[in-house]
């Protein structure tokens, strides 16, 4: 070993540092998937990438009719217009029974690209809180366990709250934003990308359509 040459210096490596990201308003984006908890027990959930509202519960195994009853208990229970969706790419989500109420209520769907699960990283971290959280402690095979999902759930949403969301709880944030979250009922002059206008009575206000 030669110790009369200088040893050349050590790179340092940055430190990578997850990139926080958050959509401006509630709606803009809402991340959907659907995960096994156990043989013959599933659970969809949707969580808001913009403020972190949680909707969750039990579903049947992946399905187009699955995916419809999950899609409508989201538009049911997110407290604001839905303006896009994001799933994997699962079949289920393609299926024409699932598109079409998506067109009816002008929600854009967005699957990510194959091999990218890191895409839906807020509803798989969301999915692993519940997991952690709630069926660790659970019993699965209880009467009302939907029911005891449901209470939880409220409590993610109402009372638990987010260092991503500076403090707050997820309805905090939908509060905070209320102002410039889009409405709906009112008719929108929609715009697509080749220039063909249209309007609508149930769109989203500042929402444009794209194909």
């Amino acid at each position: 070993m030669r110790h009369d040459l200088g040893v050349p210096p050590r790179r340092k490596r940055r430190r990578h540092r997850p990139k926080r990201y958050s959509r401006p308003v509630p709606g803009d984006r809402v991340q959907i998937g659907n995960y096994k908890i156990r043989p013959g027990l599933y659970q969809f959930t949707a969580i808001d990438d913009c403020s972190c509202y949680l909707v969750a519960g039990l579903a049947r195994p992946p399905s187009a009719a699955a995916a419809l009853l999950s899609l409508d208990q989201v538009l049911d229970e997110m407290p604001f217009a839905i303006q896009r969706v994001q799933t994997d790419r699962g079949a289920e989500f393609f299926a024409e029974k699932v598109q079409r109420p998506l067109m009816a209520e002008a929600i854009r769907f967005r699957p990510i690209p194959p091999r990218s699960p890191h895409l839906n990283g807020k509803v798989e971290r969301a999915r692993r809180t519940v997991l952690e959280k709630f069926w660790a402690a659970a019993d699965a095979r209880a009467p009302d366990i939907s029911e005891q999902l449901a209470l939880w759930v409220h409590h993610y949403n109402w009372d638990r709250l987010h260092e991503v969301l500076g403090g707050l709880c997820p309805i905090g944030r939908v509060c905070e934003r209320a102002a410039k979250t889009p409405l709906w009922g009112q008719p929108v002059r929609l715009t697509t990308r080749r220039g063909n206008t249209f309007r609508s009575a149930s769109m989203p206000l500042s929402w444009r359509y794209e194909i």
